[in-house]
């Protein structure tokens, strides 16, 4: 059946977390359907598509000239428009086809430092891709409802969500959000950082699959226990051939320690602009970590000894927002006041 006709039967409810890295999809009642990278492949000459998510993401670095793999995300935000309508389209298609949805309303997390014409691309392209209503929902909100902190509470509470794009920092007090930072530092400039490393200190080229395997399998903020080591192949930048080598832990540290020193600038700037009374509430709750990041070894122990706080990793930090979205579509009367606006199809 036309998944367009599947909008006459009937809607259901989905919230969406258009993340730089992934794109995870939740359905009123069903809980989360989908997870695939945000990678989408699309034929040069016709414009249509030829695969995405995971299939799209193997295609990376490896596709002929008639076939163009990219990441329509960048930073948090659209980069390409076209791109990244293609891909929700064949997103959505996938969700409404296998639960029957109908035109549904979709909750979408963006970045706070999200401006109004990065607003508006987001909205329009969750309507061509066949939305009835869409709302858009700050992702350091939807990753503090996701982490089961009560955001309507006149307390304190401060999320630090590090996604593959933007890092954001906020205090949330009575459904608003009283101080908060977005910094375009996150999952994939750390990636690119030990592209650099390697490149600079091991004249070997790697792509950013590599880097991202390298990060979550060793990567570190501070020195583990044993620095342990892991074999990796790419191309040597003298003689142009496959080579292989050993990268080590506390080498990686060294790689990532610039930009891991930023994010936990950011937490801090944020905390210095934080009203006493909820300072105070802080200081007993906690700093919450969200997001891929919250994942990197020993970030929280780096976290809490430069903050003198308590670190708590919310579970499952990569589902934060997602869920966030989720449990504001299930009560969206009363978590209205957490959104950031609503947009209509007319």
């Amino acid at each position: 059946m036309d998944w367009l006709k599947l909008f006459r039967l009937g809607s259901k409810d989905i919230g969406i977390d258009l993340g730089t890295a992934n794109v995870l999809i939740t359905l009123k009642g069903k809980g989360i359907v989908l997870r695939e990278p945000s990678v989408v492949a699309i034929d040069v000459k016709t414009g249509e598509i030829k695969a995405t998510g995971h299939e799209a993401k193997e295609m990376l670095g490896r596709t002929p000239e008639t076939i163009q793999a990219v990441r329509p995300m960048k930073d948090g935000v659209i980069a390409d428009f076209t791109a990244t309508r293609l891909m929700l389209k064949n997103m959505l298609r996938k969700v409404c086809t296998r639960y029957n949805a109908g035109r549904p309303r979709v909750v979408v997390g963006v970045p706070s430092g999200i401006t109004e014409v990065e607003e508006r691309a987001v909205e329009e392209t969750i309507m061509q891709a066949g939305a009835k209503e869409v709302y858009l929902l700050e992702e350091p909100m939807a990753a503090a409802v996701g982490a089961g902190i009560n955001v309507a509470e006149p307390s304190g509470s401060m999320i630090v969500d590090i996604g593959g794009g933007t890092t954001e920092v906020a205090v949330i007090s009575l459904g608003g959000i009283v101080v908060s930072n977005s910094l375009r530092i996150a999952g994939d400039e750390l990636d690119e950082d030990i592209i650099n490393y390697i490149k600079r200190e091991r004249n070997l080229a790697i792509g950013e699959t590599t880097a991202e395997q390298i990060k979550m399998n060793i990567g570190c903020a501070m020195p583990l226990m044993t620095d342990v080591q892991m074999e990796i192949r790419g191309r040597d930048l003298k003689t142009g051939l496959p080579r292989n080598i050993n990268v080590r832990s506390s080498q990686i540290m060294t790689a990532m320690g610039e930009s891991i020193t930023k994010i936990v600038d950011t937490v801090k700037q944020t905390l210095e602009k934080t009203p006493p009374e909820l300072a105070a509430d802080l200081v007993e709750k906690g700093i919450y970590l969200a997001g891929g990041g919250a994942l990197l070894q020993n970030f929280d122990k780096l976290l809490s000894l430069e903050t003198n706080m308590p670190v708590i990793i919310a579970d499952s930090p990569l589902d934060c927002v997602v869920n966030g979205t989720g449990k504001t579509l299930e009560d969206l009367e009363k978590l209205k006041s957490v959104l950031k606006n609503r947009r209509y199809r007319r």
